[in-house]
């Protein structure tokens, strides 16, 4: 275990962002791995409060920080995940979809990895109002962004004995933009030839993955597709409470629950901490506490098994003593 801590920059943001990271800074702490944890403040209500949703002194913690938990915002999304992600240069988000015992799904023997570009597509942001009633959106897909997130993929693969890739498009009416998109992955195919290549257009891959997600390993794809595909593939598993994500690049990186802010049910303890508890895993593996990574995963994947969860997975638990059946098994 590390005896330097580890600096690690908290954005709670709104919601139930503040219960899962709390729930996640916790399992970290009992793991034993040395940690300094700084909070920060992001969201809607540091919108409302302070006039910005990412304040500077949010940034640049973000920015000395050796990584990010970020816990989950509002309708202020844009201005702080996305400009989160864009400022940290974190040009690849790894969404994980595995089935546990103990939880009821659709396909229990699910465990694949989707691999979505980070940066440009429609989530690029260029949008024209031309009249009042014609609004245009321009998808940006660039040859170096393409390459680089196929080999991404294709790495991940391979460091994590995955033995296909499937690159997910659809370039028979976006011909252009995913024929770019294509021609860089098969570019970069060529140069893994231990790892099995093949393409799917994204509508019947949605269904594919419907039917049968076991079928797939490791998914490579665009920032729309990546965005709308990892959500279906949580719901094959049970719900976006399992479903971590880590936001990677070449010095920075930030990991955060799938599920957003919940708004809803905030503050009442109903939150489900299995998602932030397993971004802490991948936070750990990113720093290299592989052994406490895989401590963590184990102990919740046995209070899963044993059923001791919140109401939306079926159990009786609230948030803290779900993150408390987590630590006990540590």
């Amino acid at each position: 275990m590390s005896k330097t801590p580890h600096h690690v920059a908290v954005i709670p943001g709104d919601g139930i962002g503040p219960e899962v990271t709390a729930a996640a800074a916790q399992v970290l702490t009992a793991t034993g791995v040395a940690f300094a944890f700084r909070s920060y403040e992001a969201g809607d209500d540091c919108l409302e409060r302070t006039g910005k949703a990412l304040p500077q002194e949010t940034l640049d913690g973000a920015l000395a920080a050796k990584a990010v938990l970020f816990g989950a915002v509002g309708k202020s999304a844009a201005e702080v995940i996305l400009r989160l992600r864009a400022e940290l240069g974190t040009f690849a988000n790894l969404r994980p979809s595995k089935a546990y015992q103990g939880v009821p799904c659709l396909h229990p023997k699910t465990d694949l990895m989707i691999v979505r570009e980070n940066t440009e597509c429609l989530y690029a942001g260029h949008e024209s109002r031309l009249t009042p009633e014609v609004v245009t959106a321009t998808r940006v897909i660039t040859r170096g962004a393409s390459e680089r997130i196929a080999r991404f993929a294709f790495d991940y693969a391979r460091a994590h004995g995955r033995r296909m890739v499937t690159a997910v498009h659809k370039s028979n009416v976006l011909r252009l933009s995913d024929g770019l998109f294509l021609e860089c992955c098969r570019k970069v195919a060529a140069d893994y030839r231990d790892i099995a290549y093949e393409e799917a257009l994204v509508d019947s891959a949605a269904m594919k993955l419907v039917l049968d997600p076991t079928q797939y390993q490791v998914m490579v794809t665009t920032n729309l597709f990546g965005d709308i595909l990892s959500d279906l593939a949580a719901g094959v598993i049970g719900g976006l409470g399992l479903c971590p994500s880590a936001n990677l690049g070449p010095e920075h990186a930030l990991f955060e629950p799938v599920h957003g802010s919940a708004p809803d049910i905030a503050g009442q303890g109903k939150a489900n901490p299995s998602a932030a508890i397993l971004c802490g895993a991948m936070l750990l593996r990113h720093l290299g506490e592989e052994a406490a990574a895989l401590r963590v995963e184990k102990a919740l994947e046995a209070a899963l098994a044993a059923g001791e969860v919140t109401g939306d997975l079926g159990g009786s638990l609230n948030t803290t003593a779900a993150t408390g059946a987590v630590i006990a098994r540590l």
